[in-house]
């Protein structure tokens, strides 16, 4: 056949006018969805009209024209590629119509159209090509244009989806492959700078995937094509189909602003959609950081979408498991456990919210996912459940075991975006999807938040030097639940806008932990980590190695338990500002920070003393919650106590304190004791006297209790403030009640001298059982006399031995040596304890200590007993 030729300029010209058309109408409206649809048409109508002059006229048997893919769905871009289909009924038929097609195709590049033309026989559509599966994708959105219609009958009702049915195994895995790779390449996040709207996760692909997967999922359980495509993905509040409509009005604006298929959201094209409102309902000028907002919550509903349909596709059965049970019901609610996905039972009525919470605690706990099924009718149950919103010990409770399982960030994303959490927690939906528009912040700050959370908690495994000296500290913390509640309220400030934000955040977490009806020591906590939790980070700004950096940073925290939890706050919020955030050489400079911090708080307790004419506020402040007429007796009682112990305590605590030490004129021996989170906490109150350190712990040795940590203070006036934190080995006041009273008899007989220590240790020497040490630690020692002005450090490092602190305390009395200050602590079966000592007002000499050295290593080694008490 010769070849033809096709005169088609009044074509172009038309299809010039009406793409200008298409654009002015667009940039009117701002409607993309109305622009693509409309491209579509006009494409249609060249097509067939190219198609009648390549035939002129004659029937086209055995040869049809099919639009596939975008230009199938009639969603075609401005500048997007025009994919095609010519299907043939055999060889024959296609050698017939080689020139013709060949002029159809040269026709769609004349008209201004890019070809993307595709040419089977009937029999090679009915084969699967592993190697190409973007045409097997293509085809999932076809339509009729031109030609034999009974031959794209014959394609479209049993070619086609016979292919798919018989491969329907390898098109999902292979999709799912293709897919899982895509989103790796952008990082499995769809928060990046300068977003693809096509391919990024979240983008226009995301949500053809997840088209694909319904359609591919319905077309398994019914085996036939469905007849509308558009109903096979449809979410039931509308938010996909919204999400839709913004993704392809900011697609439609920057391929006319670009003049080309360019689908990246540069810095620039963010500022300027943004100014002409872009995808919004209100016109006008919007702020680009609200703009890109809006971007996130729609990219978000999207992902999260077609990764649901992605993991909902059945796994493969082997021939045993068939036989089990795979839908397991979860006990007390209305869910099903069905191979790590929780699915709803059908009838579910949700009353309240516990059996909600119970499966994101499972959720956090074994790291499930909830079906598509289960998500909607969670939402759909909000209203309801809102009406009835738990509060108090309840309410923590439930969100502590999500916080502090392993997957908590997986389940307070889910909680997150299904509105869970903002029911819970109102203060947090001021950061949904909130931007910090610049190249540092790459992340939005709830998903900053949780992945805070998700880095403190990949610290159990972890991977890098740095990693695994900073999960040393983890364990260490004594309310990793408290500190996981800090990190999830610690930018809700940031919602305001204005004013500093920690400041913001602390006023909005006080509001949610006041509904948690806190205790005035958890409450503080929270506060005063979310109040301090930029301050590491502004100190690591200067040299870590200036001694003034390190004491002034110190000097804000006080508390080495605070500094842990700080240093671990720093790391995570670090993290989680972007992927290259947290350099190897910050995360060195933190670490030595954070020990040089450390040092500076073991070496420095009786350097800092509390003085009211230099600070009158805590004396004030504590002075509003005592009688006037004992308001100079306050006075006394703070002057000159080291400033860690004020830093370390609550106002209320040291209120207390204060009035037991009132009480010193009508017993010389003030005690309290607290059970405090499975420790009990000893408070002493007396006048300092020789061997009363010694004393108290061989009392506490002679009960049995393990002293975990202790500190001892004293004032000016010679008051003594010392704190024991022990653990009831063997339950005797847990099992005995009644045992509490006649504990604090022995313990006040022995320190008010009535009754000799010695004795009592004789007495109860049977409940100090003998046990095998799993660690052997060496004693060491270590004086140090340049780091405080005042005082010699000792710090004395042992295996962790029943009455080793008494057994020090008294090595220290019998070379005269007095206890300014004493910071215990134990790590394992490790015993830490640091004493400021000094010997007749001044710090020991080298004979001093050379000579206590040797009497205290020879009393730790002649002990055999080692349960430390």
């Amino acid at each position: 056949m010769d070849p033809i030729v096709l005169t088609l300029g009044d074509l172009r010209e038309q299809y010039l006018r009406e793409m200008a058309l298409v654009r002015q109408t667009y940039e009117r409206t701002g409607d993309g969805t109305a622009a693509i649809r409309r491209r579509s048409s006009v494409v249609d109508r060249l097509l067939i009209e190219t198609w009648r002059r390549a035939f002129a006229g004659e029937p086209a048997q055995g040869i049809a024209l099919l639009a596939l893919g975008g230009y199938g769905r009639k969603d075609l871009f401005p500048f997007s590629d025009i994919d095609v289909l010519f299907v043939f009924a055999d060889e024959k038929a296609e050698l017939r119509a080689k020139e013709r097609v060949r002029a159809i195709i040269q026709g769609m590049w004349d008209i201004g159209l890019r070809a993307s033309p595709s040419s089977r026989t009937v029999k090679e559509a009915g084969r699967l090509d592993p190697d190409n599966l973007e045409f097997t994708l293509a085809t999932l959105d076809r339509r009729f244009l031109a030609g034999h219609f009974p031959l794209y009958q014959q394609v479209h009702q049993s070619v086609l989806p016979g292919v798919v049915l018989s491969e329907w195994n390898n098109i999902t895995q292979k999709l799912s492959e293709i897919a899982r790779a895509r989103h790796g390449r952008f990082g499995d996040t769809i928060f990046h700078l300068e977003p693809n709207l096509k391919e990024c996760p979240g983008g226009m692909r995301d949500y053809h995937l997840a088209a694909w997967f319904a359609l591919l999922l319905q077309l398994k359980e019914t085996k036939e094509w469905p007849h509308q495509r558009g109903q096979v993905f449809q979410s039931a509040r509308g938010d996909a189909e919204a999400a839709f409509d913004f993704l392809a009005a900011a697609r439609c604006f920057l391929h006319f602003r670009h003049g080309r298929d360019d689908n990246t959201l540069d810095w620039q094209s963010q500022d300027e959609a943004a100014a002409r409102s872009i995808g919004l309902e209100t016109r006008g000028t919007a702020d680009p950081a609200y703009w890109m907002r809006t971007y996130y919550r729609h990219a978000r509903v999207i992902y999260r979408r077609a990764v649901l349909l992605m993991e909902h596709l059945p796994a493969p059965v082997s021939f045993y498991r068939q036989f089990r049970r795979r839908r397991t019901p979860i006990a007390g609610t209305d869910f099903l456990l069905d191979q790590g996905r929780i699915d709803v039972a059908a009838g579910a009525q949700f009353k309240d919210t516990s059996a909600i919470l119970r499966i994101f605690a499972l959720m956090a706990t074994h790291g499930y996912t909830l079906s598509q099924a289960a998500e909607d009718r969670i939402t759909d149950a909000l209203p309801a459940l809102a009406i009835h919103i738990p509060e108090g010990p309840y309410l923590w409770n439930a969100l502590r075991e999500v916080l502090v399982a392993p997957h908590a960030a997986h389940a307070l994303r889910t909680m997150h975006a299904l509105g869970v959490l903002e029911m819970l927690i109102p203060e947090f939906h001021g950061i949904d999807a909130l931007v910090i528009r610049d190249s540092y912040h790459r992340y939005t700050v709830d998903e900053h938040t949780f992945l805070a959370i998700h880095k403190v908690h990949m610290l159990r495994q972890p991977v890098h030097e740095y990693e695994q000296r900073l999960a040393q500290l983890l364990p260490e913390i004594d309310r990793l639940d408290l500190f996981l509640l800090s990190l999830l309220l610690h930018d809700t400030g940031k919602a305001r806008r204005t004013g500093e934000h920690t400041l913001q955040s602390v006023e909005m977490a006080d509001s949610f932990l006041a509904r948690l009806d806190f205790d005035a020591e958890e409450r503080e906590t929270v506060i005063k980590l979310i109040r301090l939790h930029l301050e590491m980070s502004n100190a690591l700004r200067r040299d870590i190695f200036d001694h003034e950096n390190v004491r002034a940073f110190a000097e804000k925290i006080g508390s080495p338990m605070l500094l842990k939890m700080l240093t671990l706050m720093t790391y995570a919020d670090i993290r989680a500002v972007n992927p290259e955030a947290l350099t190897p050489w910050k995360a060195e400079n933190l670490w030595q920070f954070y020990m040089a911090t450390a040092n500076f708080l073991d070496r420095s307790v009786d350097e800092e003393r509390y003085h009211a004419a230099i600070d009158p506020t805590l004396l004030n402040r504590i002075r509003s919650m005592v009688p006037a007429a004992q308001s100079e007796g306050l006075k006394q009682f703070l002057e000159g106590l080291p400033q860690r112990y004020l830093q370390t305590r609550l106002p209320e605590h040291i209120r207390g304190h204060f009035l037991l030490a009132a009480n010193l004129g009508k017993d010389p021996v003030q005690l309290d004791l607290r059970l405090h989170r499975q420790l009990f906490d000893l408070t002493v109150i007396a006048r300092d006297r020789k061997r009363l350190f010694a004393d108290v712990s061989g009392a506490l040795a002679a009960w049995g209790m393990n002293i975990v940590k202790a500190d001892a203070f004293s004032n000016d006036a010679g008051v003594v403030v010392d704190s024991f934190q022990f653990a009831d080995t063997f339950r005797t006041l847990e099992l005995n009640p009644s045992e509490t009273e006649r504990f604090l008899g022995n313990m006040h007989d022995v320190l008010a001298q009535k009754t000799s220590v010695e004795q009592l240790l004789v007495a109860r020497h049977h409940l100090n059982h003998r046990s095998n040490a799993k660690v052997e630690v060496e004693t060491r020692m270590e004086f140090d006399s340049e780091s405080s002005t005042h005082s010699t450090l000792l710090q004395v490092v042992a295996q962790d031995l029943p009455g080793l602190l008494r057994q020090i305390a008294l090595a220290l009395n019998s070379h005269q040596c007095n206890i300014e200050a004493a910071l215990i602590d134990t790590e394992g079966e490790t015993a830490i304890d640091v004493f400021y000592l000094t010997r007749n007002g001044k710090k020991l000499t080298e004979e001093d200590q050379r000579s206590l050295a040797g009497d205290m290593r020879a009393a730790i080694q002649s002990m055999r007993v080692p349960v430390r008490v």
